[in-house]
């Protein structure tokens, strides 16, 4: 059976995952570029190559189901890191509290928190899919390429039907780009926190 485009970018959306935790072992800043690239990359086809029956990638696919295109995005800034630098610490940190806005502003009143549904948005509301490109736009003119490049890759993989869903939520967000800003808010938070206690300036 031939898989489905929609499957083949997915699996490769979880390839990128299982690679770019290889960042996550001990002493892998000790490694060459091109070191870590051999290890990324050997990493990523494993995740695809088949054992037994289907590929690890496939397993977890599974559980986690197709990634956001903004996940996408963050984990492409992740596995370039070591040869384009980091993003500027401050783009970064406004990409994450969008998602961490979007993700309070979407699932609490998705899963019934309140009267109003604003999943049903994402079904071609011509209001909200403006909306997001002028914010697009807005990001784009005050140089926060992250949120900007995020939306309108966002949009443009849902206006040609990149994934099987048809709502426009499903290509900017899921619940685990959602976890990861929350978690690395939070993060900062209390760093600044504890260097406000030690009369040390805070880092973005």
């Amino acid at each position: 059976m031939t898989p489905h485009f929609t499957d083949l970018t997915g699996l490769a959306g979880v390839a990128c995952v299982i690679a770019a935790s290889t960042l996550l072992l001990p002493g892998i800043v000790r490694l060459s570029k091109s070191h870590l690239a051999l290890l990324q990359g050997s990493v990523f086809v494993l995740a695809l190559i088949p054992f037994g029956d289907i590929p690890i990638a496939v397993y977890v696919r599974g559980i986690t189901g197709d990634l956001s295109i903004t996940t996408l995005v963050l984990l492409g800034c992740v596995l370039l890191r070591p040869w384009c630098g980091a993003a500027k610490g401050n783009a970064r940190f406004a990409l994450l509290i969008l998602i961490a806005f979007a993700a309070f502003a979407l699932y609490p009143m998705a899963l019934g928190a309140g009267a109003y549904d604003p999943y049903r948005l994402g079904f071609s509301d011509p209001f909200f899919v403006a909306a997001l490109l002028m914010l697009a736009l807005a990001a784009w003119f005050w140089k926060h390429s992250l949120i900007a490049s995020s939306i309108a890759l966002a949009t443009l993989a849902w206006a040609v039907g990149w994934y099987e869903s048809g709502n426009l939520w499903d290509y900017l967000l899921d619940p685990f780009v959602a976890i990861y800003a929350l978690a690395a808010i939070m993060n900062q938070a209390v760093k600044k926190l504890m260097n406000l206690r030690r009369g040390e300036p805070s880092q973005s």
